[in-house]
């Protein structure tokens, strides 16, 4: 059985009646989101010949976070910055995904993802939805340690995939090592080591062929 954008998982088994209405509104949010292991993104697996998806790479953020944050520039709280990894994509649900270097449809990107997240969040309790859209717009805005240390790691785990893909969309037709390296500046605002990283990984791949000159 399929769903439309329009039509909520949780309608097609309805939850029993006599559930606390603030409880289900909550299981029904948690039942929408599992939408998010159906967005399929650009990036290859390293583990496995397909492409990622959301949740795949929510996770994979949010463990990267644990494990990296001793190289964020400013201290961070972990725990928050887990927070804003893991509900960052979940517009993506309605929004979908925007290819980091499809430039046609990133124009729309905001538009698209703002709607989204009216709508995804505006299921939840209002204070439920408030925090949550909260965290997905700090993540957005980079204004705190945690979010720029967030959007560095955003930045930096699909391009430790490509790099196992032996370039992966580096070779997207008309992207050059030029190009995949502005899309990497971000990752410099949260951490420069992670940057330095990036940048020495890009400059491997080109020398090797992997993403064009």
């Amino acid at each position: 059985m399929t769903t439309s954008d329009t039509d909520l998982l949780a309608d097609l088994t309805p939850l029993p009646s006599g559930l606390d209405s603030r409880l289900h509104e909550h299981l029904t949010f948690l039942i929408e989101v599992d939408k998010l292991k159906t967005v399929l993104r650009a990036s290859p697996l390293a583990a496995a010949d397909r492409r990622e998806n959301d949740a795949e790479h929510s996770w994979h953020l949010a463990l990267m976070v644990m494990v990296l944050a001793e190289y964020a520039d400013e201290p961070i709280d972990v725990g928050h910055t887990v927070k804003l990894v893991v509900v960052h994509d979940l517009v993506e649900i309605y929004a979908g995904d925007t290819p980091i270097y499809d430039t046609e449809l990133g124009k729309s990107q905001v538009e698209r993802e703002e709607a989204a997240a009216d709508k995804l969040f505006g299921l939840l309790p209002e204070d439920s939805g408030r925090e949550l859209r909260a965290l997905w717009d700090e993540f957005e805005a980079r204004e705190t340690p945690e979010a720029r240390f967030a959007k560095a790691v955003d930045r930096f785990q699909p391009l430790l995939l490509n790099w196992m893909a032996k370039g992966g969309t580096w070779r997207t037709p008309g992207v050059t090592a030029d190009d995949v390296r502005s899309r990497k500046a971000a990752i410099g605002e949260g951490s420069t080591v992670l940057y330095e990283t990036a940048m020495h990984l890009i400059d491997e791949g080109e020398r090797r062929g992997w993403a064009r000159s």
